[in-house]
């Protein structure tokens, strides 16, 4: 299975806008992990907690968000916090990042910017996953379409290789034909129907090693043959 995603500590109490964000982390290829109240938060922050990011609102039940950012700091944790808040007065502001938040973004907010203030605290980190993506005796260079099954190379297309990559980067999810189709073909003309034929070519390479499970109405998954 794919180890290799940041895994993100997402604390918000608003059932609406946790919902949004975390299928929204999920789709950008994040593991998310939600807390509801400050110690829920606390508790998931706890040394060996393995967070990579946390994204942090302030207003919460029980502690709020800057009593979880003071306790995690004062056990010397550096794991990136990314405070999301209505607060956007500029003392809110300086309180938050003196008590050791490494970005500060007011709601609302646009969610690309907060995907790219994201990863630029992963970077930064050196948190972001460069190692290769797997699944089972399927191995792929996560900065290459290079694909190994059993350690030796597989011949593919780059729309075969962008495919298989876009299933390796959602294990146990299905991929409906529609993403499939936005990722690997962009803005060409070809119709849907060219991701059926693509899977039934990238299927036949991968057996019987791998499988591609079809569900129906669903889209794709990577599943054990």
């Amino acid at each position: 299975m794919n180890t290799l995603k940041p895994r993100v500590l997402l604390v918000e109490d608003t059932p609406e806008i946790a919902l949004w964000l975390g299928t929204a982390l999920r789709q950008a290829g994040m593991e998310v992990v939600f807390a509801t109240d400050g110690w829920q938060a606390d508790r998931c922050l706890q040394p060996g907690h393995g967070m990579d990011a946390v994204l942090l609102d302030l207003q919460l039940p029980g502690q709020d968000g800057l009593q979880v950012l003071q306790a995690l700091r004062e056990r010397g944790d550096s794991v990136p916090v990314l405070i999301l808040t209505a607060r956007a007065s500029v003392p809110d502001r300086v309180l938050g990042l003196n008590m050791g938040a490494d970005d500060y973004l007011p709601k609302p907010f646009d969610l690309s910017e907060l995907e790219a203030r994201l990863q630029v605290l992963l970077r930064r980190q050196g948190r972001t996953k460069s190692a290769a993506l797997r699944w089972g005796p399927l191995e792929m260079q996560s900065d290459s379409a290079a694909v190994l099954v059993h350690g030796q190379p597989l011949a593919l297309s780059k729309r075969e290789a962008a495919a298989l990559r876009v299933l390796l980067e959602s294990p146990e999810r299905t991929v409906s034909k529609e993403q499939l189709h936005t990722q690997v073909f962009g803005d060409d003309s070809t119709g849907l129907d060219a991701v059926e034929v693509l899977i039934y070519r990238l299927r036949k390479k991968l057996e019987p090693v791998v499988a591609i499970t079809t569900f129906r109405g669903m889209g794709y998954m990577l599943t054990q043959p």
